[in-house]
């Protein structure tokens, strides 16, 4: 009995502690909720808001279309050749001068350039006495076509047929004549066409045979580039099939302004004009820029993975030695300049169907208002209407917080030390 009447005692005393425990457990949870929500009120009352401002100023604006693309190959003429062996002489250098017709380097042909040299011979003087043969014809039916004309004009010149009205003129005897004079007429004139085609033959039997030759010359003046031969080095050419591949010995170049292809979008291309001003900066030429201007827009344009795309080509004022053809170029073209003009930035103008808004600070508020736009670039918009000079556009703003705003609790170390007590 007096064992339970303990228990019991004990069991009481324990019920009170607990309930008291979890009375502390709950006071400082308020505790905690109110700190909190002090804090964050204090904070929140400290920090500040710092609108960013621009000032609307006068300037120059230009609008303008921004492309990549690429420079031609233009001012240059290769060297080419047909022959195979082995160079046996050089006779440049790059950057010597040549003329047209200047020997580049010699070569000591192997059999299969033998052969080609030969047949391309062969094929020439084949051309050259097909032509020599349609000149003698010519010949032949020039005298057959005069002889024809002398007896159409004996005969219409006979007492018979004299008299233009006459009826005799209606009669086959006349006529006849005077067809055999006009065919052998149409016949000589024909064979002029014939001399035109076999001379155009031969000249192409020569340059076939020039390119075969084992002397290789100069297509035009200019200097020379590129020249990648040297004395013992083997050359030659690959055939395929029934056609055979020129193999390129030199290039040579002339005077004359590089020339770059860009590539303008469905948006844009309707906005580029031939004799639009355009900057060139390339990749390969740091920290400087060309200028030039817009000579060529190609408006049917290319489909290519069915992006539309419209070539244009650009003729550069200046050129300099590091221009070299397949560069990368980046193109700023000029669509429209205005000078003195009033300008913001791009980024403040807020669109809203079809009319446009700016945030202006007037005093300490901030008000919209609605102005009218003018041409834009990458980053000002001209102001038409609706702001003067000097009026402060926002375009942004800082938020700033005061010393309580510094990621630290308001409990300091105490909070850990509650909540051990609590545990």
């Amino acid at each position: 009995m007096i064992n339970k009447n303990i228990k019991e005692k004990l069991l009481e005393r324990l019920k009170k502690i607990f309930s008291n425990r979890k009375r502390v457990i709950i006071i400082i949870l308020i505790i905690l909720t109110s700190l909190i929500g002090w804090w964050v009120t204090l904070a929140n009352k400290d920090e500040k808001v710092e609108l960013k401002t621009t000032q609307v100023e006068r300037g120059m604006i230009i609008s303008s279309v921004s492309v990549s693309g690429q420079v031609l190959s233009v001012n240059v003429m290769s060297a080419n050749t047909q022959a195979s062996g082995i160079v046996k002489e050089v006779y440049v250098k790059n950057g010597d001068y040549v003329n047209k017709g200047d020997k580049i380097l010699k070569i000591e042909l192997d059999f299969q350039g033998e052969q080609k040299n030969t047949q391309a011979w062969s094929s020439y003087l084949s051309a050259k006495n097909s032509l020599e043969s349609a000149k003698a014809t010519q010949y032949s039916l020039q005298a057959e076509m005069f002889g024809k004309w002398d007896s159409f004009k004996e005969l219409a010149e006979s007492d018979e047929y004299k008299d233009t009205n006459s009826d005799s003129r209606n009669l086959p005897e006349f006529h006849i004549p005077e067809k055999e004079w006009l065919s052998a007429e149409a016949k000589y004139k024909n064979q002029g066409e014939v001399i035109v085609q076999s001379k155009m033959a031969m000249s192409s039997a020569w340059l076939t045979y020039v390119q075969t030759s084992p002397i290789i010359t100069a297509p035009m003046d200019g200097v020379i580039t590129s020249l990648m031969y040297i004395e013992g080095m083997s050359i030659g050419s690959l055939d395929t099939g029934s056609s055979t591949s020129n193999q390129k010995v030199a290039t040579i170049r002339t005077e004359g302004m590089p020339i770059v292809t860009v590539n303008l979008s469905e948006i844009d291309v309707s906005r580029v004009e031939i004799g639009q001003k355009a900057t060139v900066i390339l990749d390969s030429i740091p920290n400087k820029t060309f200028t030039g201007k817009v000579m060529g827009v190609d408006r049917i344009g290319q489909v290519d993975s069915g992006v539309t795309q419209y070539p244009a080509i650009i003729e550069l004022d200046s050129s300099a030695e590091q221009i070299l053809p397949n560069m990368a170029v980046t193109v700023s073209i000029t669509i429209e300049r205005k000078n003195d003009v009033l300008m913001v930035p791009s980024g403040v103008i807020q669109s809203q169907g079809d009319e446009n808004y700016v945030s202006v600070l007037m005093g300490n508020k901030q008000e919209s208002v609605l102005v009218e736009i003018g041409l834009s670039s990458d980053t000002q918009t001209e102001i038409v209407s609706g702001l003067s000079e000097g009026d402060l556009v926002v375009n942004g703003s800082v938020s700033s917080a005061g010393s309580q705003q510094n990621g630290t609790s308001p409990f300091g170390g105490g909070v850990g030390g509650i909540m051990r007590i609590a545990h």
